[in-house]
């Protein structure tokens, strides 16, 4: 019986957590991690990312470009979480966003506001409109807590409920290892867990709010996931691609979702 405390416990928590739920969307999720552990986690690692791949210089054309497009991302979203009586999931932000040089075709976005895109995006951004989709979309990811979900989800399986209080007070190097997976830092995350079709299609929409609150056109959307499926018919697949699959239903979908995008757009 004693063997059973910490699994039902966490069974609780389960059945607790389901009480949250996502912007746009209203659906329930499951996150066992407290986001400020989760943005802690985080600091450690956008500072080790960053020492192995230092940031574009400030004063670089493209990466005062990420830092404009970023800064008007995060009003937005301050705005919007505002708005919609969800301040608190910015209530530890601390924004910053940074270009490296890497020809991977990709980006991503950790709790706390940490945002790091690579250079190999670019060519198929093509602008700041494009831009603004990309990190609109990964911001997304954050603010919905789609990396919670996934690392609960694996520190669970992988790690069984009796170890995951271990895991969150020792931060073990598998628990280190989890959190890279689960907010896609790093080369390999497509092999290991992609995001689900779920938490892409909430990522798509309020990305698109929030590059609309952000003063961007929300159909220019359609275009840039255009090019990343015309990419994806290549050798060259572009890593973005592998964690955010490019589909025509998605663009579809995105299509149809356009109308209630733009009524948040004020060029």
């Amino acid at each position: 019986m004693k063997n059973l405390i910490k699994p039902l416990l966490i069974a609780l928590v389960v059945v607790i957590s389901g009480c949250s739920k996502v912007p746009v969307t209203g659906r329930k999720q499951m996150n066992l991690l407290p986001e400020s552990t989760l943005v802690g986690m985080s600091l450690d690692q956008y500072k080790s990312f960053l020492t192995e791949h230092p940031a574009v210089a400030s004063s670089d054309p493209n990466a005062a470009m990420v830092k404009n497009v970023g800064a008007k991302i995060a009003s937005a979203v301050t705005t919007y979480l505002k708005q919609n009586g969800s301040s608190d999931r910015v209530a530890n932000y601390k924004w910053e966003f940074n270009l490296v040089n890497d020809p991977v075709a990709n980006a991503w976005a950790m709790p706390g506001g940490k945002v790091v895109v690579y250079s190999g995006i670019l060519p198929i951004t093509q602008d700041e409109t494009g831009l603004a989709v990309v990190m609109g979309h990964e911001v997304a990811h954050a603010i919905a807590r789609h990396g919670n979900e996934r690392m609960s989800q694996m520190l669970v399986t992988q790690m069984g409920g009796i170890a995951l209080d271990v895991a969150l007070s020792e931060k073990s190097a598998q628990t280190q290892q989890i959190f890279q997976t689960a907010y896609g830092v790093g080369s390999t995350v497509a092999l290991l867990l992609p995001y689900s079709r779920l938490h892409e299609s909430e990522a798509d929409k309020l990305g698109l709010i929030f590059m609309a609150m952000a003063g961007y056109n929300p159909q220019k959307a359609v275009d840039f996931w255009q090019r990343m499926a015309a990419r994806s018919d290549g050798p060259n697949v572009p890593e973005l691609l592998s964690t955010h699959p490019s589909n025509e239903t998605r663009i579809n979908d995105i299509k149809a979702y356009l109308p209630k995008a733009m009524s948040y757009y004020k060029p």
